[in-house]
């Protein structure tokens, strides 16, 4: 199993500054637990919650947030975006329900049955593959079938068969198919993030009408209705139907700029931290980094961080981001470089080398916010956190310190 370190929170200053001073993303798992539940109390019973924990959790984990979101009554289980991220979790020991949301390869199928592994089926030829797969393994001995989650396109234009004859013919397949189990269908919002929620609405009642028809024709009931999203799961309660996909609002961090921030209470999850490793003083004209993009227009004390785009640091920041040192803001000088970047610390006068540098998070009464990052090195708050990446050690804050997984 993938280990993990978790902290009780009074520790946490002692972890960053002892154990990985150069630096560290504290990943506040109480905070995925508030936000969770904050979800599960908008939506209201009986809608169930799945957690999207692709791209190893957003950056911030998988295997741990698996573990700790496992024992929530009210979570149906997890979704990831291929299968060897679904095997990284049945081999921590997560038993829940694994859904993926993007395609799975014919190689994979057998794997995938035997370990109760959900695809998203939409093409004839992996329901052809899928069953067979399933047969097989029950001509081995196995009391087995594949449960299956048939994805809709109502807008995306990525994956998914249409709300159409065509896609009736597809769901009357899979229903037909001796060695599969429609556990679910689902579809996917293109424009529920935006302030003008009439496109996801009209999406909504276009998969709901067809997923009515079709249960009609072939007289069933698919047990698992899912199109909510975690913008959805925000500003369209009303579309959470049997479940609903929390994806990055589980880690505090908000769909767009357009949804709306009092409707459901959500707190961040991810905090980075470094040290300042060296402080110079620099004549007024000195270039800093390379190039010499910056040239010191005065006499400048500049601190030297070491944390640089080979940690996922945005290169795009050179010049324009900030970090937090003793609660005020240090404007980086120049470009960031691979492991190091410099920042400007003249106007903070007690700033000395050794002290705790705030790279996302809250120092005193100042706050960096991945969004803001995000709109500062030009990309977008998913986009961030997912590029911070494991060269970076990652600690877990816990109220209950270490858990049982």
């Amino acid at each position: 199993m993938e280990e993990y370190t978790v902290i009780d929170r009074e520790k946490l200053e002692n972890y960053l500054n002892v154990v990985h001073p150069r630096v560290c993303e504290a990943v506040d798992l109480d905070a995925v637990l508030f936000n969770m539940r904050s979800m599960h109390r908008s939506l209201g019973e009986p809608t169930k919650l799945c957690a999207v924990i692709k791209t190893d959790g957003y950056g911030m984990g998988a295997v741990p947030i698996a573990h700790l979101l496992e024992k929530e009554d009210y979570v149906w289980g997890m979704a990831t975006a291929t299968c060897e991220e679904a095997y990284i979790l049945r081999e921590s020991g997560i038993k829940k329900p694994i859904l993926i949301l993007g395609y799975t390869f014919p190689e994979t199928y057998e794997e995938l049955v035997l370990k109760g592994i959900r695809p998203a089926v939409f093409r004839f030829d992996q329901l052809e593959a899928l069953d067979e797969a399933a047969a097989k393994l029950r001509r081995e001995g196995y009391d087995i079938t594949a449960p299956i989650h048939i994805a809709v396109d109502t807008g995306m234009s990525r994956i998914g068969i249409k709300p159409d004859d065509g896609g009736a013919e597809f769901v009357r397949e899979a229903l037909g198919k001796e060695n599969l189990t429609v556990e679910g269908i689902f579809t996917h919002f293109a424009r529920a993030d935006e302030a003008d929620l009439s496109d996801a609405r009209n999406k909504k009642s276009s998969f709901a009408d067809f997923v009515e028809r079709v249960e009609k024709e072939n007289r069933v009931r698919i047990p698992i209705h899912h199109c909510a999203n975690s913008a959805s799961i925000i500003d369209m309660p009303e579309a959470g139907m049997d479940m609903a996909r929390a994806g990055i609002t589980i880690y505090g961090m908000w769909p767009s700029d357009e949804t709306s921030k009092n409707k459901v209470a959500i707190k961040p999850v991810m905090s980075l931290h470094s040290h300042i490793v060296f402080i110079k003083e620099l004549e007024k004209g000195t270039p800093i980094s390379y190039g010499g993009t910056y040239v010191t227009d005065r006499y400048s004390r500049i601190a030297t961080i070491p944390v640089g785009y080979g940690d996922g640091y945005p290169r795009s920041l050179s010049g324009k981001g900030y970090v937090l040192i003793h609660g005020k803001k240090a404007p980086i000088l120049g470009r960031v470089c691979m492991d190091q970047f410099m920042v400007d610390v003249t106007d903070i006068h007690e700033a000395a080398e050794g002290d705790d540098v705030t790279l996302i998070g809250r120092d005193y009464d100042e706050v960096i916010t991945i969004e803001e990052l995000g709109d500062l090195s030009g990309r977008f708050n998913y986009e961030l956190s997912c590029d911070i990446n494991h060269r970076v050690p990652r600690v877990y804050i816990h109220n209950e310190g270490e858990f049982q997984s």
